[in-house]
């Protein structure tokens, strides 16, 4: 049995959560085309016959301006720790950067694992581009193995599999086969709620909100959940709740049929929105929401 953990870590829109989903066939972590989207180190569980992978999704790396992008930039370095081997995902349709790349090549070079390059989206880009990208990766990890996919189109990701069990260790299972993430239930609600927020609202509402799960009722055969999304001005709430409340209606319709799937069961979703400013800056509403460590 070959096990072991798996960090993923990239700019954001690289696609990280797209492939986490893909290789795990689970919704474990949202997508959306911002950038930023994902906010937490997510597991998710990789279980075949003869391996299981720990597949650790990380926030996009990026620039802080408040204690939320500390937070992030935290969780994204921390998955570094403890690991068997790392993705480095790249947007293979973007040109290189050596400043904005800096940041991940300098932790990257520390690190004495085995390491992926895996150039993402290859059906967006072009030959001239990818082989210049190649170049500029091959020059600065020229240990690294590379290998091009599409997560989007499911392209090579068997091949990126079995190149994966090929370095992990001889081990034991950590979890068992049916789970699928390591955060609990009402984090991935959360989530699957946020997602369909980013979705519908798009640059409307920047990522100044979060999703608190308020309570989950389990009944015979169904769940009632109670969420509130928090953000930081009265203009945003309006915009979210929509006209005659058409907007949250049509977040909630999404996010239960998603949450329907996830649970296997009957839900009925209640969906609130408050304001709290300046929420993403503060210590007790970042803890309250999930993007704080405990002391």
């Amino acid at each position: 049995m070959k096990s072991g953990f798996i960090s993923i870590i990239g700019k954001t829109n690289a696609g990280k959560s797209t492939l986490i989903n893909a290789l795990t066939k689970s919704k474990i972590s949202i997508c959306t085309p911002k950038p930023q989207t994902t906010r937490n180190s997510i597991q998710g569980i990789y279980n075949d016959d003869d391996s299981q992978i720990v597949f650790i999704d990380t926030p996009g790396f990026l620039s802080p301006h408040q204690k939320l992008d500390e937070y992030m930039n935290k969780q994204a370095f921390s998955s570094l720790n403890g690991i068997d081997g790392v993705i480095l995902l790249v947007d293979s349709s973007v040109f290189f950067n050596k400043d904005k790349d800096s940041q991940i090549q300098n932790n990257l070079k520390t690190l004495d694992v085995p390491l992926f390059i895996v150039f993402n989206k290859i059906d967006l880009t072009n030959i001239y581009l990818i082989n210049n990208l190649k170049k500029e990766y091959q020059n600065l990890f020229p240990n690294a193995e590379i290998i091009e996919i599409s997560a989007e189109k499911k392209v090579n990701l068997d091949l990126l599999l079995n190149k994966i069990k090929n370095i992990l260790p001889e081990g034991y299972k950590y979890y068992p086969d049916n789970i699928k993430s390591d955060h609990p239930i009402s984090f991935l609600i959360g989530e699957i709620i946020r997602e369909k927020l980013l979705l519908f609202t798009r640059e409307e509402v920047p990522h100044s909100c979060a999703v608190k799960i308020e309570k989950i009722e389990k009944n015979n055969n169904s769940y009632n959940i109670l969420s509130t999304i928090i953000c930081e001005r009265n203009s945003q709430k309006v915009i979210i709740v929509g006209k005659n409340g058409s907007m949250i209606k049509r977040i909630g319709i999404a996010a239960r049929k998603d949450i329907e799937k996830l649970l296997d069961k009957k839900v009925n979703l209640e969906t609130f929105v408050r304001v709290e400013e300046r929420w993403r800056n503060d210590d007790n509403y970042l803890k309250e929401f999930g993007y704080k460590d405990e002391e």
